[in-house]
């Protein structure tokens, strides 16, 4: 018994830290899907675009980004007007 006691004093203890926010994270899978179909957009590859939110929406539909592509797929998604594209009433 003893013998134990000593050994788990022994034992090295980890202390809690906070977490290095500087570090880079991962996206998921769904993230980058989301990601690649807006570089898509960007790129004026619209085929791509779409089979990309499909592949979305259909592998990960619970997903936040999900809803995002069924959003884009059916139009509803709201439309961002870029301020001097705006007519002078929707100011």
């Amino acid at each position: 018994m003893a013998v134990l006691l000593v050994l788990c004093g022994a034992a090295p203890f980890q202390c809690a830290s906070d977490p290095d926010t500087t570090l880079e994270t991962e996206d998921s899978a769904p993230e980058a899907l989301w990601n690649l179909a807006e570089r898509f957009r960007a790129d004026g590859n619209v085929d791509a675009r779409r089979v990309t939110l499909q592949e979305l929406r259909d592998r990960y539909p619970s997903s936040r980004f999900a809803q995002r592509a069924r959003q884009e797929l059916e139009g509803s998604a709201p439309q961002v007007v870029a301020p001097s594209t705006a007519s002078p009433a929707a100011r």
